[in-house]
């Protein structure tokens, strides 16, 4: 990924996190463990995952409802003349790791 694709991917990816800590209800813990940014940096995909795993389709609902301020609230923090359209999903690669994690200690 290019220095300035990676740099912007970091921003949203932290902006998000910083988002999603005060908008959320606090029914469940919502993690952002990535984002990927295209490469003419129009559309931004934010991975996130969710405790406990039952809550995930209420959160990721209440992402997708938010999706609108949260890049509202990306126009106002970060330096780039363009904020691209976001879309959110749940992080499989993570919670397969975690699996994998749990498998083993219990092994």
């Amino acid at each position: 990924m290019p220095q300035r694709n990676e740099k912007v991917a970091n921003n949203i990816k932290e902006l998000a996190a910083q988002f999603l800590g005060r908008e959320n209800n606090r029914t469940s813990l919502i993690t952002i463990t990535a984002c990927t940014v295209s490469p003419d940096l129009k559309r931004a995909t934010i991975f996130m995952t969710v405790l406990p795993s039952s809550s995930e389709n209420n959160a990721l609902g209440f992402v997708k409802r938010n999706l609108k301020n949260l890049r509202e609230f990306l126009k106002k923090n970060m330096p780039v003349k363009i904020i691209p359209f976001l879309d959110v999903m749940i992080d499989q690669g993570e919670k397969n790791r975690q699996k994998i994690d749990e498998l083993l200690r219990n092994g």
